[in-house]
Parts: structure tokens; C-alpha cells; sequence
């Protein structure tokens, strides 16, 4: 693997993957997506007010879904940088570890909130740092705060790098959205296999520097 971290290979091999099954990569992406903005309708269905006890247990419901989806998301990703030709759907099955997974998001908000609550700097700095938690815990099973502590280890050196690749990714879905919305259907995927190849470079860089955390059980 070239460990030459930068934001335009990054956004090359998201591309050179996407084009080897465009549609399948799209089905997978647009599925997941189109489900997570239905499910999240649904408490509105049963209380438009959003005043019925109900709607907070169905609020949690479908947060609880949307975030199984995510983790979805990350694996198809993560899976397709690795081996898009042989992939099928059922490599992103299950959504798991899920506790794990919302800990680390958890966590990492209030990280990243108590470092733009101090000054912006430190919250930028904070969310670049520990961006790779949840792709650790889903594909090592890390726990959230070791997850924090890899995360930080394998960007560290390569943040300003990685913030400029977010502001690319921002750009390429802005172009995706003026094209009447139908260019979010290439853009938002290959901007998730951008930054899955991001992590998949660092993460292979710095197992080169240091024993990489080992996966939980």
C-alpha cells in the first residue's frame, strides 16, 4: 500500500474505486441513506406535535437505527477500499459493536464541544484528532477511549492534511448538490471512500511507527 497520505490520492482512489461498480457501490450508499431519512420520519407519523410520550421512545428507536446504518456505511466503505470486485452486500452485516460504537460518539461530541467551548482552535484540532474513532471501534472493537487515544496517534502529524481533505470532501459534495442533486449519487460515496482511504493510509503508516492497539475481544 502507498503510505503517501494526501488529499488527492485520497480522493483518486475513491474515484478509481467507485468506478469499478459504480452501481453497486451506489445502490449500497443510496440504500442505506434513503432508509435513515425514512426511519427518521417516522415519530412525526405518529405525533406530528411531538408532545406524546411516545415520540421520545420512537425518537430513540430510530436514532438507535440511524446509527446501525452508519455503522453499515463505515464497513461497506471500509470493505470496498479493500476489495471492491469481490465485496457483496452482506460484508457490511452486522451492525456491530453498537455500544461501543454510540459511546465513541458520544465522547468524541463531548470532546470536540468542551474544545469549542474554550476557543474554536482547540475543537477543530480535537474533531481531526479523534475523526477515526468510530472506524476504529468498528472495524478493531476498540473501546471508545482507546479508540480516542489510536485515533489521535495515527493523525497526529497529518491533521492539517486531513482538514484540508474535509474541506475538499465539503467541495466535491457542493458541486454534487448543484448538479440537481443528482451528483450526491457519485459524490457522497466517493467522498466516504476517500476518507476510508485516508484511514486505511494512516492507520497502515503509523502500524509502521508502533505496534498498532490490538483489537478487543
Amino acid at each position: 500500500m502507498n503510505n503517501d497520505f494526501s488529499v488527492s490520492d485520497s480522493i483518486y482512489f475513491g474515484w478509481e474505486t467507485f468506478k469499478k461498480r459504480p452501481w453497486f457501490i451506489v445502490g449500497g450508499f443510496a440504500g442505506a441513506i434513503t432508509a435513515s431519512m425514512l426511519i427518521s420520519q417516522i415519530p412525526a407519523l405518529f405525533d406530528p406535535q411531538g408532545t406524546s410520550p411516545l415520540t421520545f421512545v420512537l425518537a430513540v428507536g430510530t436514532t438507535a437505527v440511524s446509527l446501525a446504518i452508519e455503522i453499515l456505511l463505515l464497513r461497506f466503505a471500509l470493505k470496498a477500499i479493500d476489495s471492491v470486485e469481490t465485496m457483496t452486500y452482506n460484508d457490511a452485516l452486522p451492525p456491530k459493536p453498537f455500544w461501543k460504537y454510540l459511546g465513541g460518539q458520544i465522547v468524541v461530541a463531548l470532546a470536540v464541544l468542551v474544545g469549542f467551548i474554550l476557543l474554536i482552535i482547540p475543537g477543530i484540532i480535537a474533531a481531526l484528532a479523534f475523526y477515526f474513532v468510530q472506524y476504529l471501534i468498528v472495524e478493531r472493537k476498540l473501546w471508545p477511549f482507546e479508540a480516542m487515544k489510536e485515533s489521535a496517534r495515527i493523525t497526529k502529524g497529518h491533521r492539517w492534511q486531513l482538514f484540508l481533505l474535509f474541506l475538499a470532501v465539503i467541495g466535491i459534495n457542493i458541486l454534487g448538490a448543484l448538479a440537481l442533486l443528482i451528483g450526491l449519487l457519485i459524490t457522497v460515496p466517493v467522498s466516504m471512500l476517500a476518507l476510508a482511504r485516508a484511514y486505511r493510509v494512516l492507520e497502515h503508516k503509523a502500524s509502521e511507527i508502533a505496534p498498532v492497539a490490538p483489537a478487543a475481544a
